[in-house]
């Protein structure tokens, strides 16, 4: 009986989403919070892109993104350090106008970056968390150690794609690639093709067919 593999590529991908939502559903708990969400930082643009959201906002903020930069999530993801802002009007890095957009201004922000070999990939950040819990130094370690565990999940996710990508085998853009490279030994100036490499070619047309 055939045994399956426990976290094929689909999987990884709803294994990632399932992870950084356990995040924030246990950050949101924990800290009595309005909301508590996950940026992770586009690789090409440095956007924060709003990936996992609990509380207010979860219907319709995942998928949107703000500019590098932007608000205290992106003075944390550039900074690599945390920051608790208990009231944001006296924060300059808080963006109001994005905090707007998102239809809920929040009194009080928590955020800690999400870490991967020294480089920022991502925030965590709590709104407005209960007055009845507030104590700063350990509210930052206990949102630092949330943070650490999503990055390592993260990470560990990341390689097992990487695993499954490379037990794939060449994708369709590289078929062709090699079929070019061989097409190039058989042209007319290399001589005569051999009947085994012709063989070979027949048979990934075949393939590729």
């Amino acid at each position: 009986m055939a045994v399956r593999d426990p976290l094929l590529p689909g999987d990884v991908e709803l294994t990632e989403r399932r992870l950084i939502m356990s995040v924030v559903e246990v950050a949101r708990h924990v800290f009595d919070a309005a909301a508590a969400s996950i940026f992770l930082m586009d690789g090409d643009t440095g956007e924060l892109i709003f990936t996992a959201v609990s509380g207010k906002g979860e219907g319709h903020l995942p998928g949107t993104r703000f500019p590098r930069g932007t608000g205290i999530a992106g003075w944390v993801a550039a900074s690599g350090q945390p920051m608790i802002a208990d009231d944001v009007a006296e924060v300059a890095q808080f963006a109001r106008h994005a905090a707007e957009s998102t239809g809920y201004v929040p009194r009080s922000i928590m955020a800690a970056p999400l870490i991967r070999y020294e480089e920022c990939i991502g925030v965590l950040e709590v709104l407005d968390r209960s007055d009845a819990l507030r104590g700063e130094l350990a509210d930052v370690d206990l949102l630092a150690l949330l943070a650490t565990q999503a990055a390592c999940g993260l990470e560990l996710l990341l390689r097992l794609r990487r695993t499954h990508a490379a037990a794939a085998g060449p994708g369709p853009d590289d078929v062709h690639v090699l079929l070019e490279r061989i097409a190039a030994r058989l042209s007319p100036g290399n001589g005569p093709a051999s009947p085994t490499a012709l063989k070979l070619l027949a048979a990934a047309d075949e393939l590729l067919a």
